[in-house]
């Protein structure tokens, strides 16, 4: 005969014991998540990647005869003056020119000539240009200061009146190797076997080298004394002082990046980062394999120092920096982490927390920089919201903050 379970306290004691522990088991338990609040703040959106500097002119010296070098004496970094001898060459004895010879040397010797005189035209074309651009840019000063010209058009005209320098100095660079090249041809023409004109004069013992520029050492091709033939490198001279950098970009970046932009330059060493300009954008790209084995097409990008040159002097020719070009930038814009947001049909979404419960609302993003977005619609300022949300998080789901150790 059974006995009725009133009759057995215990068993219904259990039973309620684990009834209660089921159901406190499968009761829904509040989702553990991060919290930030939205706020307000500035917000750079920048294009990172790695460059480095180089000297803007520089000049590869080469044998102009061919003969036996000297021991070379000059180290990388060396200073040196323009006209100021580097290096002799003792020249071969070398035939006597036949006519054809002779002519094809006094050809190459007026061909210098007229490149010197291009050369020269070309500078004094660079000179008025530069001339006018800083005309232009020092009208636009006072104009500036009034509200008579946008900040665009200015900007624009600093950066021709920068261009424009550089070109003119670069031309008159190109005046001093033109006269190099055809006192090099003059040199060949001069110190052959059977000259006319050298035949009551005793026979030239060394040929001396010079610099063209006033600069440094920055490469050293020959060390040892040896035999050279007629245009082989014999040593690499620039000014350290006037620097630019390159950095290559994707291709899918650099049409973002403009002349004028501004650019900063971190991690070269120094104690802050430098400000410098976007001066050329070049319009061809070249394939280069990454880190991964991936093929990316890369362009060059040539950006000027706009930072007084007493804080990047220590910057030689192909240092490393960190370049960032500034693509957009606000002092006051309402921002979150980006790692808040996910998609909600076709457009974002946060979860707010209210009350202990997670909220969806969908809001309206401006600019991005990878680690904050800007937000435009649909959220307030000191509104707290959920990082990271995982998947058990969804609407009117009961959440609880995890607290930071």
């Amino acid at each position: 005969m059974q006995m009725p379970l009133r009759n057995h306290p215990g068993i219904l004691i259990v039973s309620a014991v684990i009834m209660a522990l089921l159901a406190w088991g499968f009761w829904p338990q509040p989702v553990m998540v991060e919290t930030t609040v939205v706020k307000r703040g500035p917000l750079t959106v920048t294009i990172e990647e790695e460059g480095r500097t180089r000297v803007i002119d520089r000049y590869v010296i080469s044998s102009p005869v061919n003969g036996m070098t000297c021991r070379m004496h000059l180290k990388v970094g060396d200073p040196v003056s323009r006209g100021q001898e580097l290096l002799g060459i003792t020249p071969l004895d070398s035939p006597v020119l036949d006519a054809r010879s002779r002519a094809q040397a006094e050809a190459q010797v007026l061909a210098a000539r007229s490149a010197l005189q291009a050369a020269k035209e070309q500078a004094l074309a660079a000179s008025a240009s530069a001339q006018l651009a800083d005309d232009k840019y020092k009208r636009y000063q006072p104009l500036i200061k009034k509200g008579l010209v946008s900040q665009e058009t200015f900007d624009q005209a600093k950066t021709e009146a920068m261009t424009a320098t550089a070109a003119k100095r670069s031309a008159d660079f190109a005046v001093e190797v033109a006269k190099y090249e055809l006192k090099a041809a003059q040199t060949a023409l001069e110190y052959s076997a059977g000259n006319p004109s050298l035949s009551d004069e005793p026979p030239s013992e060394r040929v001396p080298v010079t610099s063209p520029i006033d600069g440094k050492i920055l490469k050293v091709s020959r060390e040892c004394e040896g035999p050279v033939t007629i245009g082989e490198s014999l040593l690499e001279v620039g000014d350290p002082s006037a620097l630019e950098v390159e950095v290559d970009v994707l291709s899918a970046d650099a049409v973002k990046i403009k002349p004028g932009m501004t650019v900063l330059f971190d991690r070269w060493g120094g104690p802050e980062p430098l400000e410098g300009m976007v001066r050329r954008v070049e319009p061809v790209g070249f394939t280069k394999v990454s880190a991964l084995g991936v093929e990316e097409q890369r362009v060059l990008v040539i950006s000027d120092f706009t930072s007084p040159t007493e804080k990047w002097q220590r910057l030689g020719d192909g240092y490393r920096v960190e370049a960032k070009f500034i693509l957009w930038h606000e002092d006051d814009v309402l921002q979150i982490p980006s790692n808040a947001l996910f998609r909600y049909q076709g457009g974002w979404a946060v979860f707010t927390v209210e009350n202990g419960y997670a909220k969806r609302q969908t809001v309206t993003i401006g600019e991005r920089n990878g680690l904050t977005a800007q937000i435009l619609t649909g959220l307030s300022e000191n509104q707290k919201i959920i990082s990271h949300p995982s998947d058990a998080v969804d609407d009117g789901v009961a959440i609880k903050e995890r607290i930071s150790s």
